[in-house]
């Protein structure tokens, strides 16, 4: 009684195809499969290093004169 045997198995995975067809299951699949490797990659970016930032800022000349730059990010509001 505590465990199953393939014969077990194989019934309830009959079951199963009977009640949800083949088509949506295969679907069910494809979409986990898309998610574990969504994961997995979202895993490898990040444990990637990350590019060393430049020190220097970027000067322009106007007129004879230096004007240091500093840039930041756009943020919607």
């Amino acid at each position: 009684m505590g465990s199953f045997s393939i014969w077990h198995w194989l019934i309830v995975l009959v079951i199963v195809m009977l009640i949800f067809g083949t088509k949506k299951l295969r679907n069910i699949g494809q979409d986990l499969g898309g998610a574990v490797k969504g994961f997995k990659d979202g895993m490898k970016d990040a444990n990637a290093p990350e590019p060393p930032a430049a020190d220097s800022v970027p000067a322009q000349q106007v007129g004879g004169q230096t004007i240091d730059v500093e840039v930041k990010e756009k943020t919607k509001s």
